[in-house]
């Protein structure tokens, strides 16, 4: 197998690497997302790079998924900030792609691309964590519309968010499966009130949503009523579908870090060693994204292979920045700073950010749950 570039792809990514260069600047790398993003986000949507892989038609460029995967992997590198609408371009825009009406896709895709409307989602809930089969939310039909009420938790954006991706319980005797509808809900609707959850970090990165008789119109169902989980596995799929190139390349970017705070700090032989298996344990995700790639490119769907990666990204970066943290020694303590040549706190913050990977995007649970399932064919265990 060769994985070195195409000549198409070789110069996607050279014309990418320069357009990087000349746009990103360190008042955006330093900007905080909320603020900066909407700037950065529209550069990369008048750039031609939002949307890549999207039909010409609803504003994409058309483009194959490997361009996609080089994009996540150049702008990982440059560590460069995820377009605001992050949501929308990986989840929200295409399930409307791919179950939308047309009326849906003229209204809100091209929304989507240029950060005119940003997206949340609405599936984790309280009391049902990762298990989208419990969901509660109820949303029934009354005449032109759907009165929604309940609780969703964990959703990224949702205190700056105009649209939300929400899966609801739409027949009130159904269990399990059967009986979800996917809505898309305005979140300026009146009876949706938002509530920021602060962080060990000190953010407030995700948010409670709450749903009080809020009004929905049924032509904002997506897909079919009752038809709701099938909807909501395309969005799962396409969350995870090239994500492993983009936590690939941040790992690699992060662990040149620690590389080179191992190298000023005298790391032992033992610390040394656990940076060289680190490095041996990326190399081996790299290749199973390459694999999960070309079943996509062949298939149009993202297969199950995302959430390995997913999984492995999640704990191999606890693992580097508690490495990190070691090599600092005594300084690790100073929350705000460090004598270290990297950004005063870098680290810190990044441990303690790190204590949600294995939490968001599914539990690591649920991920050995799904490879056991999906990847290796295990019988179910429930």
């Amino acid at each position: 197998m060769d994985l070195r570039d195409t000549p198409t792809e070789a110069a996607f990514r050279a014309e990418l690497r320069a357009w990087i260069g000349e746009n990103l600047t360190d008042d955006v790398r330093r900007g905080r997302f909320e603020e900066a993003g909407r700037d950065w986000s529209r550069k990369l949507y008048e750039g031609g790079y939002a949307g890549l892989t999207w039909p010409k038609e609803y504003g994409g460029a058309g483009a194959p998924y490997s361009h996609q995967a080089i994009f996540l992997e150049e702008m990982a590198r440059a560590e460069a900030p995820s377009h605001l609408g992050v949501i929308g371009l990986g989840m929200a825009g295409p399930t409307i792609i791919a179950h939308g009406t047309e009326e849906q896709k003229q209204a809100r895709l091209d929304a989507i691309l240029s950060t005119e409307e940003i997206w949340c989602q609405g599936f984790s809930e309280p009391g049902a964590g990762s298990d989208l089969a419990a969901v509660r939310t109820s949303a029934i039909q009354d005449g032109d519309h759907f009165v929604v009420n309940g609780q969703k938790v964990w959703s990224s954006f949702a205190h700056i968010a105009d649209w939300c991706i929400l899966v609801t319980r739409s027949d009130p005797d159904s269990m399990s499966h059967a009986g979800l509808t996917y809505l898309i809900v305005d979140m300026h609707s009146p009876g949706v009130e938002v509530r920021p959850l602060r962080q060990i970090t000190g953010e407030a990165e995700f948010n409670e949503i709450f749903f009080t008789d809020v009004k929905v119109p049924v032509e904002n169902v997506l897909g079919e009523v009752g038809g709701g989980w099938g909807v909501a596995m395309t969005t799962l799929l396409h969350e995870r579908g090239t994500l492993g190139f983009a936590l690939t390349a941040a790992l690699e970017a992060q662990i040149r870090k620690l590389i080179a705070l191992a190298k000023e700090r005298g790391a032992t032989e033992v610390q040394r060693d656990a940076i060289a298996r680190e490095w041996i344990g990326l190399q081996a995700v790299r290749y199973t994204t390459y694999r999960s790639l070309t079943t996509l490119i062949k298939t149009g769907i993202p297969g199950p292979e995302g959430s390995g990666a997913k999984l492995w990204w999640s704990e191999a970066n606890q693992r580097v920045t508690k490495l990190a943290l070691e090599l600092l020694g005594p300084e690790a303590q100073l929350v705000n700073g460090s004598s270290s040549k990297a950004q005063p706190g870098y680290w810190q913050h990044q441990q303690l950010r790190s204590r949600g990977n294995t939490i968001e995007a599914g539990t690591s649970e649920i991920l050995r749950n799904i490879i056991a399932e999906r990847v290796l064919g295990l019988p179910r265990s429930r």
